[in-house]
């Protein structure tokens, strides 16, 4: 497999790019053919020209591209397979635990799939796991469109006139948007309070100078890929009560609570957002998934009838394409050099690697990932 395809996203709102033009240059050294369909860097700040003077071959589809191509890189899940050649691997999100037909479709038509959400979360993976590079933006962002919003600044202030206290924030989900909310929430000058259900995590917290929140809830941990275990109803009651009280005094609150495969837990509902002060924001970066916050809407801001607004965070990496998409360009380059076979100088498909294992959904016809077989 030598010959790669860097699709266009279809949906408008998408604003970023899986393969960068430094990243074209490096695969073609290594020996691969890359074509990349016009306009696909353009939102996040990369020219066709640039593709073209790094060695790419442009097309102007998808459905051209696929014609010859034995890897198809692309951010979000395909609308439709037309085109996609049988035996030809395909990367992207795929939302496998809710596109079960997605996947049965992919397995009939020969393609073997690839979902980058299912890549390990270990040392070695590490350089290819878009969840963290991705995320790790969005809590970034996040802090900064709460700020924006925000009718009092964030950092402490002495002047002649007054003294203006630092603005409060709190973070529930210490994961790696958590951190990055954290660290930014504190440059800007902000009073940070964290709290996670993994009591591991406290040492994080305290080490980018925000106060860890300690909730009893008794027996708690994570999973095996580094995520929080789901809660139980009453251990979600009880989190819900003594956070709560933290949201009262906060002006900004983030959620990033999200169960992999599951729906997420509600942790803020409407009576805990009454008693929050008029002017408060609560970004929840679990709206995608059903939501951290009782009122959320995708894509939408809304705001209470006591002035809190209630900020979507979903997808919030696309607010900084350029970045975004060199960190997912160096997750895609990372894989693909990870599989890369030097004599043959082409990409090999190795189902004895624990990463491929993990991560390879569909092959041959079938699906063979045990966990959606």
């Amino acid at each position: 497999m030598k010959k790669i395809l860097v699709c266009k996203e279809t949906d408008p709102r998408e604003t970023r790019t899986p393969l960068i033009p430094d990243d074209v240059k490096k695969l073609i050294s290594m020996g691969f053919e890359v074509k990349a369909v016009k306009g696909t860097g353009v939102k996040s700040g990369f020219t066709d020209e640039a593709y073209e003077k790094a060695g790419a071959v442009t097309v102007s589809s998808n459905e051209e591209g696929y014609k010859g191509s034995d890897i198809i890189l692309r951010i979000m899940k395909p609308e439709k397979l037309d085109g996609i050649e049988s035996g030809s691997l395909h990367l992207s999100y795929l939302d496998p635990f809710n596109e079960k037909e997605l996947l049965n479709q992919m397995a009939k038509a020969g393609i073997s799939a690839v979902s980058l959400e299912m890549i390990p979360r270990t040392t070695l993976a590490q350089k290819m796991d878009v969840q963290s590079s991705q995320t790790s933006l969005a809590g970034y962002a996040a802090v900064v469109n709460a700020a924006a919003k925000l009718p009092k600044i964030l950092p402490m202030m002495v002047t002649p006139s007054g003294t203006i206290n630092p603005a409060r924030v709190f973070i529930i989900g210490v994961g790696v948007a958590g951190l990055q909310a954290i660290a930014t929430a504190k440059r800007l000058g902000a009073r940070v309070d964290a709290f996670d259900t993994r009591p591991v995590v406290e040492e994080q917290v305290k080490s980018l100078g925000a106060s860890f929140v300690k909730i009893d809830l008794g027996e708690m941990g994570q999973t095996e890929q580094g995520y929080a275990k789901e809660l139980t109803p009453e251990q979600i009651a009880k989190q819900q009560e003594a956070q709560a009280k933290v949201c009262e005094k906060s002006n900004i609150v983030i959620t990033t609570a999200k169960v992999f495969g599951r729906k997420a837990p509600v942790l803020i509902k409407k009576d805990v957002l009454d008693r929050m002060m008029p002017g408060s924001v609560v970004v929840d970066m679990a709206v995608s998934t059903g939501g951290n916050v009782e009122g959320s809407k995708l894509f939408e801001n809304v705001v209470t009838e006591n002035g809190v607004t209630i900020m979507s965070g979903d997808l919030l990496e696309r607010q900084v394409p350029y970045d975004a998409s060199k960190m997912l360009s160096g997750n895609f380059t990372a894989f693909i050099s990870h599989f890369y076979d030097k004599e043959a100088k082409e990409l090999k498909v190795n189902l004895e690697d624990d990463i491929m294992k993990g991560c390879l959904l569909t092959q041959g016809g079938a699906v063979i990932h045990e966990k959606f077989k």
